[in-house]
């Protein structure tokens, strides 16, 4: 095995071919080492043949010398591109990150091209978001492409289990670096992770080393510190030691849903990594469109951008006006971003169509017009019925109401009477039963019913669905979601109800049911809602209605938790108490009606 200094001669002589003139001197300066010690080594490497003096007089490498680097070679280099960079809104929302042009260049094309002037030619590269617009890179550039179907649901290491027999002595890269000058190279010493400092405070991970530079401790956030940043080398040593690692651990949630850095600072003593150290200003990553617009002043006024240009239309700015950017933790069917026009704040809607083929765009967009003149959300401007998206006031420093606060209750139970005795037709219905039928056939369908009491409790809801329907009702607009989350307070005290997805024609009563369900509510506290709702105290038929409502409801929020977790998609925390108030106002619900048959 060779010293560093050696192997980095030979690299120096091997890159170059001939020695250039080089001295002792020379090399003494660029190994930081002493002359005496430079010359030790010479000559060390000249008693191996790996140098040789030509007729010249100036060192060369000799074909022992070529030989004995090859341990250091090189062999690949796997490019992460699967992730949805969600952070980097809008742009990321149309295009993967790694698809973008920054100052001329693609910046997937851009390390490409770098990795092969380096010689390294056998490329993979893993996608996933918009998978389909990386496919081209195969015929381009000669490329590798390797499908992670995960990437929606787990984090990199997803997409380092796809490429375990790649692993040796590889790169890792990230599709959306931007290496101003070529940072890769043909051989390298061993494994190392780049870094850049930061003299302010920081959120990324830091890292700590020992006097040879080799990483003895990462964690999260600091100050004054270098950080983890761009490229990765795996040496072989390294690479075996983590595969081995990442197939026994993979299995575990904690594994898959975090980054493969997580998983190397969690056995950081048996995994030998140094840090290697580069300007900040040649390692490269954009966080957000205002940092790339810092870099490349094209993206000011011209970010190629549907979502940017549909802003621009509704608000009438330019896109250069849509300022401080930032993107909004994601919801189940949508991602969303807060941006700034004139210092007044706004938030841009953009659906996942994967997770939205259950949602009428159409019927959502004529319900935000009708709670927009009923002013049960005055934060609404405008809603694209075709494609989903939408923009929004931004409410400031709002909250979610608390359904302990009787002030609050009963603002929320005001904003519900007013939708429905508005008695609004709309030309889309929303059946709590029918679409929870929806869901169980699909959860049927591919085997996910395999627990004891899935068929039981459908036949408990079933009798309580029988009992609705001899009920006389007329169905108008309804939220659907009437989640206490959804009545949103801004600091004002002002309230609004937001997220119209699932709404549509349904018994008015499924409103109230949803927020009964969804609340931690006894059932006395549940009866005394219903009265104040209804203006009298509740009971009967009357209140029988109501709890069975409260009953279906909790199961088709069930059933739709089951189907997310299914899916493989977030779950909704509140799965084991959509099924308790499924079961529990089912229950009520049925006696009541049996007290009311005599």
């Amino acid at each position: 095995m060779l010293s560093q200094e050696e192997f980095q001669i030979l690299y120096r002589f091997q890159v170059t071919k001939v020695s250039q003139h080089v001295t002792q001197r020379m090399l003494a300066e660029e190994l930081s080492v002493s002359l005496g010690k430079t010359n030790q080594i010479m000559n060390n490497l000249l008693e191996k043949r790996l140098i040789e003096t030509g007729a010249d007089g100036e060192y060369q490498i000799t074909k022992n010398g070529v030989e004995a680097l090859e341990p250091y070679r090189v062999q690949n280099a796997v490019i992460m591109a699967a992730g949805m960079s969600s952070r980097f809104a809008p742009l990321s929302y149309e295009r993967p990150k790694g698809l973008l042009s920054v100052r001329g260049d693609i910046l997937i094309e851009r390390e490409i091209r770098q990795l092969q002037e380096a010689g390294i030619t056998d490329i993979t590269v893993v996608v996933g978001y918009m998978q389909e617009k990386f496919f081209y890179l195969e015929d381009k550039f000669g490329v590798r492409i390797v499908v992670n179907e995960d990437y929606y649901r787990y984090n990199n290491t997803s997409t380092l289990i796809r490429v375990l027999d790649r692993l040796s002595n590889t790169y890792i890269c990230s599709s959306d670096n931007y290496f101003v000058d070529n940072v890769f190279e043909p051989y390298v010493y061993r494994a190392y992770y780049s870094a850049v400092y930061e003299a302010g405070e920081t959120n990324e991970y830091c890292v700590e080393c020992d006097g040879k530079g080799k990483i003895k401790q990462v964690v999260v956030g600091g100050r004054a510190s270098w950080y983890m940043m761009g490229h990765v080398y795996f040496d072989r040593a390294f690479s075996e030691a983590f595969s081995e690692i990442l197939k026994r651990e993979y299995h575990q949630a904690d594994t898959k849903e975090h980054l493969w850095e997580d998983l190397y600072i969690r056995y950081i003593r048996s995994l030998t990594m140094y840090m290697r150290k580069y300007s900040k200003d040649k390692v490269l990553e954009f966080d957000s469109l205002e940092e790339l617009r810092e870099f490349d002043p094209a993206y000011i006024n011209n970010a190629d951008s549907k979502i940017l240009w549909n802003i621009s239309r509704v608000l009438g700015c330019e896109t250069g006006d849509i300022v401080n950017i930032r993107a909004i933790t994601s919801g189940g069917t949508h991602t969303s971003f807060q941006f700034y026009v004139d210092g007044r704040a706004y938030v841009y809607r953009h659906p996942k169509k994967r997770m939205g083929k259950h949602l009428n765009r159409k019927s959502e967009a004529f319900s935000l017009q009708a709670a927009s003149g009923l002013h049960l959300d005055d934060s609404f401007i405008y809603m694209d019925e075709t494609d989903g998206w939408k923009i929004s006031y931004d409410i400031d420093r709002s909250r979610g109401l608390d359904v302990h606060d009787p002030r609050e209750v009963s603002q929320a139970l005001d904003m519900m009477r007013i939708l429905h005795t508005k008695n609004i037709q709309s030309a889309y219905d929303f059946d709590i039963w029918e679409k929870a039928m929806e869901y169980r056939k699909q959860l049927t369908d591919l085997e996910y019913d395999d627990f004891e009491d899935f068929d039981r409790l459908y036949e408990l809801l079933r009798s309580v669905q029988l009992r609705v329907g001899e009920d006389p009702a007329e169905k108008c607009l309804c939220h659907c979601s009437c989640f206490p989350s959804n009545f949103r307070i801004d600091h004002q005290g002002k309230m609004y109800l937001l997220d119209w997805e699932y709404s549509g024609n349904d018994d008015p009563a499924s409103d109230l049911g949803t927020f009964l369900a969804s609340s931690d509510y006894r059932m006395e506290e549940a009866v005394a809602v219903i009265g104040e709702y209804l203006g009298h105290p509740a009971k009967g038929r009357e209140l029988a209605h109501y709890l069975a409502y409260t009953a279906l409801t909790a199961y088709y929020w069930y059933l739709w938790t089951l189907y997310q977790k299914m899916s493989g998609k977030h779950a909704d925390s509140r799965l084991y108490t959509w099924y308790q108030h499924a079961k529990g106002y089912a229950k009520q619900a049925l006696k009541l009606y049996s007290e009311e048959d005599g």
